[in-house]
């Protein structure tokens, strides 16, 4: 999309009750994949910013917290964009949230541990959290596969005859490993790389070995923005129910937060 210079540029901002909105000409967006901040169970921001902005695809970012199916959630925009996901360790908290999330009619548009093309753009994703029990950087893999779970794990603790369902949105070695074999221009992920206070050293090591441009990632409900690897690789954290672009300008600031602590995930 090319920018052209606009005399008397005016952007608008409005508040509702619960988000801030910065409305923004659709010029002004440099390009067209938006990304969505934890929803947690609020999809009227996303809903919004597709219907003002017309982007040709956007990404959630994990933890959406689902009263309904992800397909029904969207349903304003299902046919107006091209809708992906990554999951986020809320997920899979509940029987209902992670069903109604990977067994929607969208459960396909699931990046994690892929790389997909979007809008000419090749996007890796990694969702779910680090977990102590499985694997928490720097220490080494106490698991490096769901298989190794599974073989381990009790009957009394299996959940559907498999690993327990919320390491279904667990970072396992052998996923992370998988993706340093692709080549990609964003990788989307929940967990932070080493810029955010709580972030992982080895995520900025995953997009180096990508060679991505740009991270994005949810969870610690943080819009910044910042670079890696020494320079050469931009992130930007999205905020709770917030809405980005690829070059993060913030479309929707979302919601605030009260301040996180660290979080360990056994």
């Amino acid at each position: 999309m090319s920018i052209h210079p606009v005399k008397n540029l005016k952007i608008q901002v409005f508040t509702t009750r619960t988000h801030l909105f910065v409305l923004r000409p659709s010029y002004f967006i440099l390009q067209m994949i938006l990304f969505g901040g934890d929803p947690h169970g609020d999809f009227k921001p996303i809903i919004r910013a597709v219907e003002t902005y017309h982007p040709n695809a956007v990404i959630l970012l994990g933890d959406l917290d689902l009263e309904r199916s992800l397909d029904q959630e969207v349903s304003a925009i299902i046919n107006k964009t091209d809708v992906w996901f990554i999951p986020g360790n809320h997920d899979g908290d509940r029987d209902c949230w992670f069903d109604r999330l990977f067994a929607s009619q969208l459960g396909d548009r699931n990046l994690h541990g892929r790389v997909v093309e979007i809008d000419g753009k090749r996007v890796a994703g990694l969702g779910g959290v680090f977990r102590e029990k499985i694997w928490m950087p720097p220490a080494q893999p106490k698991f490096r596969s769901q298989k190794e779970l599974l073989f381990a794990c009790a009957k009394k603790d299996r959940w559907r005859d498999g690993i327990p369902r919320k390491h279904h949105v667990t970072i396992f070695w052998q996923q992370y490993q998988a993706l340093w074999n692709e080549q990609a221009d964003i990788l989307v992920t929940h967990e932070a790389p080493s810029c955010h206070r709580y972030g992982f050293k080895q995520l900025d090591d995953l997009a180096l070995a990508l060679g991505v441009q740009t991270v994005v990632h949810g969870h610690h409900h943080e819009q910044y923005s910042r670079r890696i690897c020494s320079n050469q690789i931009k992130v930007h954290g999205v905020a709770k129910a917030g809405v980005c672009d690829e070059s993060g300008n913030i479309l929707i600031l979302g919601k605030q937060d009260e301040p996180r602590r660290r979080r360990w995930y056994k």
